[in-house]
This record gives C-alpha cells, structure tokens and sequence, in this order.
C-alpha cells in the first residue's frame, strides 16, 4: 500500500505521514461525531491531564479510549487502511491497543515531548501510533513536532515540564543537539510513528482555530507484553486478545551521559512518574 520512498522516510526517521488516506467527507463525519460526543461527561475521562484558570481545556478534555464504548471509535480504530499501512511499516500486522481524541480548542496548551511506548510497555518491539488529523494543523493551532531519528533511542527518564505550557507535567529530556520539527498536515492525512520517537506539540494561539485529532496506538504483532491498562488488544476482524501483563513500577529508561564527548543514554532504574488510570 505504501511506496518504497515512504517505508524508507519511515525506517529512518521513525514517522511518516500518508495524505489524504481518508477523505474529506470521512474526516468531517469523524469531526462532528466526537463533538457532539465531547459535550457529555464520558466513561474513562481523562483525570492527568493539570488544569488552570479558565483552560479551555476544561470544556474539551480529551476523549481516552473510546472505542470501549462507541462504535464509530471502535470501526475506525480496525479500519483497514490504518492496518494496512502499519503492517507495509512493521512487516507484520499489529494489534490494536487503545484510541484517543484531542481537541484542542484555541489558546489550549500543547503536551510536552513525551514517548508513547513509556506507558504501553510494549516488548519485545514497540508501539506505533496512527494520528489522524480532524483539521488543517501547523504551528500556529499546534501541529505535532516530532524529534526525527529518536525512534532509534532507549526510552528516557521523565523530568517535571513546563505546566504554563504543556498540559501534561512530564517530559523528556532531549540533547542539545537533536532538533524537533513541526509535522503539518492537512484533515484527513495520517501520521504513522515509532512508539519510542520523541514528539509532542505547543500550544494553540488561534483565536478560532481548533486542532483535533483521532489516534489510534498498536502493538507490533510479535510482542508478547503490554502495560494491563491496555488489554485487552484487538485484532484487524474486531477479536480480542490478552497477552502477558506487563509490570511498570521498577522499570528501567534512560537518563543522558556525554560518553567520549557525544551524548548518549544510560540506563537507569526508576519508578514510573506518571501512572494513566487502569495501569
């Protein structure tokens, strides 16, 4: 499904994004569906999420795991585009674990530079995420930035971030010499990444422009652990599947050294800083 050039962009960055794998029409039926299901308290809000003042956030929580409760998240979460272009990418088909829907109203904050796989726990292998963009998204509404060739680092040790302006209270460190670069998409592209690559977004300085987003995260279909708060895992014909649970607490990541001059991960033992409901 995908070309040579894309799987290459993929192996060496640790992402890609595919245009207009849904349609305009798709994309805006997804936009309106998860608005109106947002302005109901739902099962399984978000409680990490460390609100201020007067957040917009406050009115557009994310939406955490849905597809455990509708059906529209749950189809999407199997469709079979997404799981072809995941098995082009891992070369195996993978399972799918959770899904999420951010909103991200105008002068919304951005989430601090975090990997995903820090909280599945996937192993052996990893974790990929399939982020659909809901609207046009740069970095003036807070497009994703992403760290490019971090998807080759150990995950990382968590440091407190910057509340003013990320969302969430944890984030990674990252060296002077890695750069993040802003992924801008259009609605209805799909991003595809590594669930150890580094990425994260700033803050939405819109007056009028939301940032929605519907995301899927999958386990490679070769792993045998997962964290508990994501079981059971789902295959592409919508049956289910537990694999061993896999226990945080202890867990080891890395923290930066300089090692001949050049910087590099050593790893370390550390509780997990931040535990998401179920885990």
């Amino acid at each position: 499904m995908l070309t040579q050039a894309q799987r290459q962009f993929y192996e060496d960055n640790g992402y890609v994004v595919i245009p207009g794998l849904f349609s305009p029409a798709e994309t805006a039926r997804y936009r309106d569906h998860f608005m109106d299901l947002r302005r109901e308290p739902r099962p399984e809000d978000d409680t990490e999420i460390v609100l201020t003042g007067n957040d917009p956030i406050k009115r557009y929580p994310r939406l955490i795991k849905p597809h455990k409760w509708d059906d529209v998240a749950r189809h999407w979460m199997l469709e079979p585009r997404l799981f072809d272009c995941m098995t082009d990418l891992l070369g195996a088909e993978p399972y799918a674990a959770q899904t999420m829907v951010y909103f991200k109203p105008p002068g919304a904050r951005g989430q601090a530079l975090h990997q995903d796989n820090y909280y599945l726990r996937v192993h052996p292998g990893t974790c990929m995420a399939a982020w659909l963009a809901l609207d046009d998204c740069d970095e003036h509404n807070g497009c994703l930035e992403i760290v490019p060739g971090s998807h080759k680092w150990d995950l990382l040790c968590t440091v407190d971030a910057d509340t003013t302006i990320s969302f969430t209270s944890v984030t990674i460190p990252i060296p002077p010499d890695a750069q993040t670069v802003p992924v801008r998409m259009r609605a209805g592209d799909v991003m595809f990444f590594n669930g150890s690559i580094a990425h994260g977004s700033q803050p939405n300085t819109t007056p009028d422009r939301f940032r929605r987003a519907l995301i899927g995260h999958y386990v490679e279909g070769t792993s045998e652990q997962v964290s508990k708060g994501y079981q059971p895992l789902w295959r592409r014909d919508g049956s289910t599947l537990v694999l061993p649970q896999n226990e945080i607490e202890g867990s080891v990541c890395g923290v930066w050294v300089e090692i001949g001059g050049e910087p590099a991960i050593e790893m370390v033992g550390q509780e997990l800083k931040v535990r998401r409901r179920g885990e």
